[in-house]
């Protein structure tokens, strides 16, 4: 089994005992302290929740993988096959709790890490931790997460408002919208799926607040996954991988211009490559071509109990679901080492270290085109390799 300790362990912060400290018991973070692990490295997992994979269970409950199962796995263990080819939320769930006790890898769940900072002795690092718990550690794996911190825009009104508003992390299901009319702000894969599945779960009328239009993809195409086709394309002219989409995209997914989704006018690889992923389709298109979800302009401000639209328009929904997106938080755990970019992600990811930070390793820090799980799978390696490569150089 894996080795789950309280917080209350001691560590120790001796020269002679200083192992690899991973900071995140998600699936970036499980990934990377097998890699070490299979290299000879100690590391140990720091998880501020009582479990594995708490992300994952905070998400809502129709959320499924949209990357294939098999494209999805983390390294050293199979996803089983009865998950399906989508896996769902409570299987993820599952098997990343089988691939902690698999590896049988040190996880010490309860302890939160506030910040990192280099060692008194320059050989090392220092990690500051809850119950002012202080670890030293030969080098650091941040793995804390893509969608860390809910994000809420801070709307002009947004504070006066009495309606019903909430971030989408804080959405399960649709049985409390049952009948009622309800606002889902972004148009990204969560806003989408929460749309369709408010459609799905009987509320009187949803609305889906669009600032960007996105680009919209199926899921699968004749039984073709969208990510095999961003695996193969992944390393092509960023210009040759927009004009492909484009076609592909006119011959897949039909022109939505009147129901207020016309098609982007930027390319679909260089919208990925500003941070900005294709919306898979789960239903949403035919919901938006049948009526049943309705676009409107992007929300400005909250005003008199009502919604201000760009638009100029005022609606008075029911209910207000932001799914606006979240923070990587990363600011007071390391901001103050300067690795992290103008956004707030690391400088460096994978087995790249910051030039500043020499053994601080960042993953799943970024959505590539062809899959998170994929590109963890892949950082954990990389990682591993280099961090031993580090520790052998250092000695």
């Amino acid at each position: 089994m894996a080795v789950s300790r309280s917080a209350s362990v001691h560590f120790s912060a001796t020269p002679a005992d200083r192992p690899v400290y991973v900071i995140g018991a998600g699936p970036g973070g499980l990934a990377a302290a097998h890699a070490l692990r299979a290299r000879g490295i100690r590391a140990v997992v720091l998880e501020k929740a009582d479990r594995v994979g708490a992300s994952w269970r905070g998400h809502y409950d129709r959320l499924r993988l949209h990357t294939t199962r098999r494209l999805s796995a983390l390294p050293g263990l199979k996803i089983p096959r009865k998950f399906g080819r989508w896996v769902a939320r409570d299987d993820v769930v599952r098997y990343l709790e089988k691939y902690a006790d698999h590896h049988e890898l040190e996880i010490v769940t309860g302890v939160e890490v506030f910040r990192v900072e280099r060692a008194g002795d320059g050989a090392g690092w220092l990690l500051h931790a809850s119950g002012g718990r202080e670890l030293t550690g030969s080098a650091v794996v941040v793995a804390t997460g893509y969608n860390h911190t809910p994000r809420l825009p801070d709307w002009p009104g947004r504070k006066e408002y009495t309606g019903e508003l909430l971030h989408a992390g804080a959405y399960r299901d649709a049985a409390p919208y049952a009948g009622r009319d309800v606002l889902v702000v972004g148009v990204g894969n969560t806003g989408a799926e929460i749309a369709v599945d408010l459609v799905g779960g009987g509320a009187a009328r949803v609305r889906l607040a669009v600032r960007t239009v996105p680009h919209l993809v199926r899921r699968s195409t004749l039984g073709w996954p969208a990510q095999y086709s961003g695996v193969l394309v992944r390393r092509l002219p960023v210009r040759l991988v927009d004009r492909l989409c484009r076609i592909q995209a006119k011959a897949a997914v039909p022109d939505l211009s009147a129901q207020g989704l016309p098609r982007p006018d930027t390319g679909l690889y260089s919208r990925v490559l500003e941070g900005a992923v294709p919306v898979q389709d789960v239903g949403l298109i035919d919901a938006v071509r049948k009526g049943k979800v309705e676009i409107v302009a992007a929300v400005e401000s909250f005003e008199d109990g009502k919604v201000a639209l760009a638009d100029g328009s005022r609606i008075e929904p029911d209910a207000v679901i932001a799914a606006t997106g979240y923070a990587r938080a990363l600011e007071g755990l390391v901001g103050h080492l300067g690795v992290l970019d103008g956004r707030g992600g690391p400088v460096a990811h994978g087995g790249r270290t910051p030039v500043e930070a020499p053994g601080l390793y960042f993953t799943g820090f970024t959505n590539p085109i062809s899959g998170m799980f994929r590109e963890m799978a892949l950082d954990a390696a990389k990682i591993a390799k280099a961090l031993a490569r580090h520790l052998r150089t250092r000695r």
